[in-house]
């Protein structure tokens, strides 16, 4: 099991979302938590990226001190743009 952790930009891109949006977001959170693996990033080998349904949740592991940090949460497009594209 992991700790999680968030990045002081996550709080903003978790409030925009809709209130059914952030349920399974917070579900995914707590799978990955537990030990999901996820799939790296194209563009950052330190950073993984989890979906739910057309939205993306982008996340590091630190399995030295098993904490998994939460960076962004939002639609592919916002993803998209997040990884500056």
């Amino acid at each position: 099991m992991y700790k999680p952790e968030f990045d002081e930009q996550w709080k903003g891109h978790f409030e925009r979302l809709a209130p059914a949006v952030k349920e399974r977001v917070v579900r995914k959170i707590k799978q990955v938590l537990e030990g999901l693996p996820g799939r790296h990033l194209r563009h950052g080998p330190d950073f993984f990226v989890e979906e739910v349904g057309q939205f993306r949740i982008c996340y590091t592991s630190d399995e030295k001190r098993k904490v998994r940090r939460f960076f962004f949460v939002g639609d592919h497009k916002e993803y998209e743009k997040w990884l500056g594209f």
